[in-house]
């Protein structure tokens, strides 16, 4: 692809080549920040991830993260070994020690921590967590709507992986990614265990027909944050929003398509597996308008909760 790019696409900020970044709360360089060879999360990918992004000095939803941190911590059996204060006092360190106001996203990373050999045992892990707060200066920055192709890797069942855990494990993810882009797309579109249209390999999916916003059922994709403010947000203003089963075929026919997530909260769609979304309408890089009244209502919602 010549013009590739993905949802997690921003402008270059030269600042990010000085940002300091937190190691198990030691604040160090970017080119000096490295975690062992023997760490958990570097082995086997254990561990668990939050992203969120601030603005006017406020993190967006901050409560909301650090639940689903400590949820998603618990389901690994994983002791942050911090309480809930602890970890937004080091994050609160980590953002003042960079100058940071407005326009940053940030990952919040804790690992098993370093592990005596390397092996998969999590008992192995006697060191404690690793835990790793990196702030960048971004603006998402997309030309165009995403394209998005189909691809076999699913989103599969809770008693394999469930895809409700923000774990540091994507390797699904990861393949789905690849195998999208080798069929000339930016993001793979992935199917739930019974065919329906369930997420991308990064973002929650929604399509509007009609005059409704759809989105899956959730039984099948992460609980992503903004997916649940969109929704919500619809309900107070008398959008018709329903999470259900829907197939390719309805979503081929939409009106307009638009993913969901922290980094960049609501990213229109151009194109599924080829076919335009709208007719074309919105494939250079116009957004449909109830994309647009969607962005207006988040952009309220950030200004309201982050006064």
């Amino acid at each position: 692809m010549t013009d590739e790019i993905s949802t997690h696409q921003a402008e270059h900020d030269e600042r990010n080549d000085k940002i300091l970044i937190s190691v198990n709360g030691k604040l160090v360089e970017r080119d000096k920040a490295v975690v062992s060879v023997f760490d958990s999360g570097f082995m086997l990918g254990d561990g668990v991830w939050e992203g969120m992004r601030l603005y006017h000095g406020k993190w967006s939803f901050l409560d909301e993260h650090i639940d689903r941190l400590f949820e998603g911590a618990l389901a690994l059996d994983l002791d942050i070994g911090k309480s809930r204060q602890e970890i937004i006092d080091e994050i609160e360190k980590t953002r003042l020690a960079n100058d940071m106001h407005h326009d940053v996203h940030m990952r919040l990373m804790v690992t098993r921590g370093v592990k005596s050999k390397p092996f998969q045992h999590p008992a192995l892990s006697k060191s404690g967590p690793t835990i790793v707060i990196l702030m960048e200066h971004s603006i998402p920055a997309l030309p165009r709507g995403i394209r998005l192709a189909t691809v076999p890797h699913m989103r599969g069942l809770p008693m394999t992986q469930d895809p409700k855990l923000n774990s540091h494990s994507k390797l699904n993810c990861i393949l789905a990614c690849i195998a999208a882009e080798k069929a000339g797309a930016d993001e793979a579109l992935m199917l739930d265990v019974n065919g329906f249209v369930n997420t991308t390999n990064a973002c929650n999916f929604f399509i509007v027909r009609k005059g409704e916003v759809w989105t899956s059922t959730g039984d099948y994709c992460m609980n992503g944050i903004t997916r649940q403010k969109v929704i919500d947000l619809c309900k107070e203003n008398d959008i018709p929003v329903f999470e259900k089963n829907y197939s390719l075929v309805e979503a081929y026919s939409a009106e307009e398509a638009f993913l969901t997530g922290t980094f960049g909260a609501q990213t229109p769609v151009s194109s599924i597996d080829g076919r335009q979304i709208g007719g074309g309408q919105i494939g250079d890089g116009e957004i449909g308008p109830m994309t647009q009244k969607i962005r207006q209502l988040y952009k309220q919602l950030i200004e309201k909760n982050c006064k």
